[in-house]
């Protein structure tokens, strides 16, 4: 088993997109290049989606077009159906990104289309970012758990994961949208979908509004994951889960990994630094233990 874990730093899409007050394109550009800077060789950069229901997200176009390209780092974007793909190939995107639900409930709430629906809207996606030589990224919420539904059948969450494989997603990452989970529950979740898909193409998205999301993780990582989602500072949340208190955050991720003897390539001070960068930014202070208590002087 690899000793390496790839991180997919999202707190730049993820992370700001439920933020309240109007974040400037350079200051989302700022936090892309500074994570770049901490050793991410993924960071996911914006989305492309209207700008009506996800005002946040205003402006990934320019954000990108601030970034210097970089052969040896990706930064995909979110895009929810073909118009979305366009958009972010005009603005130079390389990677993409699309979004499925485990829950009915919730991805008629989130996308305003039933599961089925959203594959509609994803096949044309898929088909044009075939033909162009485009990489496909797909996330599952929900696998651990709905605001609607509760608890999710796992039959439900292998299916969708499966589906978006089949279609091309090269990474498929499973998210624990409102954070309920638990490690027992997370590992078996994990052995379900790798009898589907790949290990090595799944990925963990794990929220931590019950604040068990390292130990979700260290479940995952016992049965063989090397890919994890976190969010610098913290920062996010599904606005539709009570006590939301966002993703799980790189720095305390980071360390965990590092106590493990697992490879990340990132520098954790200058991600400390980074996670007081922008939370100071947006006012707060770090939603991170490890931040919290190695505040830079």
């Amino acid at each position: 088993m690899s000793d390496r874990v790839k991180l997919v730093e999202v707190g730049p899409r993820d992370g700001l997109q439920n933020e309240p007050q109007t974040i400037p394109v350079a200051i989302k550009a700022e936090l892309v290049e500074r994570l770049i800077a901490c050793g991410f060789k993924e960071v996911e950069a914006g989305a492309f989606v209207s700008p009506k229901w996800v005002p946040q997200m205003a402006g990934s176009d320019a954000v990108l077009a601030q970034l210097s390209p970089s052969t040896t780092v990706s930064l995909p974007v979110l895009v929810p159906n073909r118009r979305g793909y366009e958009a972010a190939r005009e603005a130079g995107a390389k990677r993409i990104a699309i979004f499925a639900a485990a829950s009915q409930s919730f991805s008629q709430k989130n996308i305003n289309a039933t599961i089925e629906e959203s594959f509609d809207r994803f096949a044309p996606v898929l088909e044009a970012a075939a033909q162009e030589g485009i990489s496909v990224r797909g996330y599952v919420s929900c696998v651990l758990g709905c605001p609607y539904e509760g608890e999710i059948n796992l039959e439900k969450v292998v299916s969708v994961a499966h589906r978006l494989y089949d279609m091309g997603c090269d990474e498929i990452s499973l998210g624990d949208t409102i954070g309920v989970g638990t490690p027992n529950k997370a590992r078996t979740m994990i052995r379900e979908v790798a009898k589907a898909v790949p290990m090595n193409n799944l990925a963990c998205h794990f929220h931590d509004t019950y604040g068990q999301a390292l130990a979700n993780l260290y479940a995952c990582l016992e049965e063989g994951v090397r890919i994890i989602d976190s969010a610098v500072a913290g920062l996010g949340g599904c606005p539709y889960a009570a006590g939301a208190s966002g993703n799980v955050a790189s720095e305390d991720v980071v360390y965990m990994l590092d106590g493990m003897g697992l490879k990340t390539d990132i520098d954790l001070d200058r991600l400390i630094e980074t996670a007081w960068w922008i939370a100071k930014a947006l006012g707060r202070p770090p939603n991170s233990k490890l931040a919290k208590a190695r505040k830079p002087l």
